[in-house]
């Protein structure tokens, strides 16, 4: 668990490899240390069962895969231990709002407002 004033470790799970060259820069300009980026479902819960991040960034939209399937596997994953997930997508949160409020997933971002203050609310910390 991140407490204020602590770097946020984050795991990044999307098929996109230039948003995830993109979002690492920012976010580690930002304060959010990106231990680890994934392209699937698969390699995105190896990284977060060996690395445990403070929270996981999900895509939406994973190319073949579901990132809300992502986020329901990391919730019952078996692990030991909560995997805080927030959900990310270039649509708008109105598309999905049904599935994002049924999902366990802390919170929406868009890609476009994604930065470590928006990380950091969504966590519940001070910024």
């Amino acid at each position: 668990m991140v407490t204020a004033g602590a770097r946020t470790r984050c795991v990044i799970v999307d098929d996109n490899r230039d948003f995830l060259d993109a979002a690492t820069r920012l976010l580690q300009h930002q304060g959010i240390d990106v231990v680890a980026v994934a392209n699937s479902s698969a390699e995105g819960l190896k990284c977060v069962k060996d690395l445990r991040p403070d929270v996981t960034l999900v895509d939406i939209d994973l190319g073949e895969e579901s990132g809300f399937e992502v986020v329901e596997l990391l919730h019952s994953n078996g692990f030991g231990f909560e995997v805080p997930t927030i959900l990310i997508s270039t649509h708008a949160e109105e598309d999905f709002s049904e599935l994002v409020a049924a999902s366990p997933a802390l919170a929406f971002i868009p890609k476009a407002a994604l930065s470590g203050a928006a990380i950091r609310d969504a966590l519940g910390l001070a910024v």
